[in-house]
């Protein structure tokens, strides 16, 4: 389907120029559209305004990504099998993503369609043409009122997150009750994933109070752990002669 952006499709050239106050460093943005003329006039955008952009031509190809990494989400609604609708619905509904900003960017413009996406929980709505001006204030505006600052307690991947301050693991939503060195591994683990510990700093973080232990309990633990936190225990990766990671 075709949709139109006012200024940045019209033939101008973008132009480099200093970007506005406001900005969250860092920040990350996904669009997801299937238009890909459009997603990358956005990305180049919403690049030179500062921030980190990736795109998504579906969404299925969104919903297969870590969506907590994101700040924002720019979303279309009329997309083909998995409507814009449809995932800010399983966004909501899952604990781990169900706070991340969500603006409707789309050419369904009837009042009912804006009062629909807003029920959902979008915290804005475009309608389409639109001038990116307009995309990157209103932008600003959601991450101004949604921004909050990092909850250090907290650590997520997907729908599987450990409170380390109430010592609580949920996995999609779901309590799982985890002993104390579970817990405590889990923690270590994905605290700094993509990060392979050996079994000899794994005992050094989770067991130093013990006098003797040997590396086999490391293993026994991470056997158990994996079987509790559901298909998230595919992330604990062993690897071979160095140790563990959780690695995504």
């Amino acid at each position: 389907m075709t949709e139109g952006v006012a200024d940045g499709m019209s033939g101008r050239t973008l132009g480099i120029y200093t970007p506005t106050l406001f900005k969250m460093k860092n920040s990350r943005i996904l669009v997801v559209d299937d238009e890909e003329t459009l997603c990358e006039t956005l990305q180049l955008k919403l690049e030179l305004e500062g921030y980190e952009v990736d795109v998504a031509y579906s969404a299925e190809e969104a919903l297969q990504l870590d969506l907590t990494r994101y700040a924002l989400i720019l979303l279309d609604v009329m997309m083909e099998k998995i409507s814009g609708f449809e995932m800010a619905r399983k966004m909501r509904a899952n604990p781990a993503t169900a706070t991340i900003p969500i603006i409707f960017c789309t050419a369904r413009d009837s009042e009912d369609d804006m009062i629909s996406g807003l029920q959902l929980g979008a915290d804005d709505y475009i309608p389409k043409p639109y001038s990116l001006r307009n995309v990157v204030a209103r932008i600003e505006s959601v991450l101004r009122r949604t921004s909050k600052p990092a909850n250090a307690n907290v650590i997520t991947y997907e729908g599987l997150a450990l409170d380390l301050a109430q010592k609580t693991c949920t996995v999609d939503g779901e309590a799982v009750r985890l002993p104390r060195k579970e817990f405590e591994l889990l923690a270590l683990l994905m605290g700094e994933r993509g990060k392979v510990f050996s079994r000899e700093d794994i005992l050094k973080a989770v067991w130093p109070e013990e006098v003797v232990v040997v590396n086999r309990v490391v293993d026994v633990n991470i056997t158990r752990l994996r079987g509790k936190i559901g298909r998230y225990g595919k992330m604990i990766v062993t690897r071979s002669g160095y140790g563990y990671g959780f690695i995504v």
